[in-house]
């Protein structure tokens, strides 16, 4: 391993380094945070775009640093995920600071490479990036989860057409109006409104106001309109939200004891040897083989004279 490569190794993985990078992420946070007031600010912008040109020179030296530190296999660089994320990042604002051109072009694109910068604190702080490989690893068993929250809302959605589009057209009027009514509704966002409207009809004021504004034939509910929405509120806010939670939860104690495991692994394990390590150990074993040896052959000789001696 060259000196430029233990140097870059030892520099990533000190603590100094990641510290001054998480420094310059939350400058570059707090640079676009200022940014966006626009002709308040106009008179900084020169000042602002220059910090700006030094936060990515340093996120570019960062990059080189860390592919300087795989030594001759630079390219292992992307084999994480994080790595290629920072590349990306940092690529993007290169091009709209080389190419300015394009940059009227894609404005929405760079500015959003911008404001992702922030995200890259997840790298510097394990403890957050660890809830972002929960909340990956969880995707699977919370596609199942919202696919069976997907057919409860459909079957609540078409129920609510078929039993209250008469009476709330606002709310029930098709299925997608159904649809975004139901989203609310398990919010909590003021779900009693849309059920009191269909209980007592749309004619029926709430708070001294009319209940629905597009009230044409009221036709009022009772009972049924109280079931319909009170099993929905159970169903979807306190069944399917307690099971997102739960498989959140359970994912994150399988992440804990993964990352124990490997731990007690890399405590286990012994330490890979460099091609430069094994040939002083092979040297160092040569060396003690000849010492032996000699000493073995200074031991005969020693015996033939005392042999000859007696003789």
């Amino acid at each position: 391993m060259g000196k430029f490569a233990v140097w870059a190794r030892f520099t990533v993985r000190s603590r100094w380094f990641n510290n001054f990078i998480m420094l310059v992420i939350l400058l570059a946070g707090v640079i676009v945070g200022i940014q966006t007031y626009g002709d308040q600010i106009a008179r900084w912008q020169t000042l602002l775009y220059r910090i700006d040109k030094v936060i990515l020179a340093i996120f570019v030296l960062e990059v080189w640093i860390r592919m300087l530190a795989e030594d001759r296999r630079p390219w292992r660089y992307f084999s994480d995920p994080w790595n290629v994320f920072d590349f990306t990042i940092v690529t993007v604002g290169l091009l709209a600071l080389v190419m300015p051109e394009i940059n009227g072009a894609f404005v929405a694109v760079f500015r959003l490479a911008r404001v992702l910068r922030v995200f890259r604190l997840v790298r510097t702080i394990p403890k957050l990036q660890l809830l972002v490989n929960v909340l990956l690893k969880s995707i699977p068993s919370i596609g199942h989860v919202a696919t069976l929250m997907s057919i409860i809302f459909y079957i609540y959605a078409t129920m609510g057409v078929f039993l209250f589009g008469e009476n709330d057209p606002v709310h029930f009027g098709d299925l997608t109006l159904a649809l975004l009514s139901l989203f609310r509704v398990v919010t909590l966002e003021d779900w009693t409104d849309i059920m009191y409207i269909n209980i007592h009809g749309c004619d029926h004021e709430i708070w001294g106001y009319a209940a629905s504004a597009g009230c044409l034939t009221p036709d009022p509910s009772g009972w049924i309109a109280t079931f319909f929405f009170t099993s929905f509120v159970l169903l979807g806010t306190m069944v399917m939200l307690n099971l997102f939670i739960g498989v959140i939860i359970n994912s994150m104690d399988e992440a804990k004891m993964d990352v124990q495991r490997e731990k007690e692994m890399r405590r286990s394990a012994k330490p890979a040897l460099t091609a430069e390590d094994e040939l002083a150990r092979l040297n160092t074993r040569l060396t003690e083989m000849q010492k032996e040896l000699e000493f073995t052959l200074y031991r005969l000789k020693k015996s033939d004279r005392d042999v000859s001696g007696d003789r």
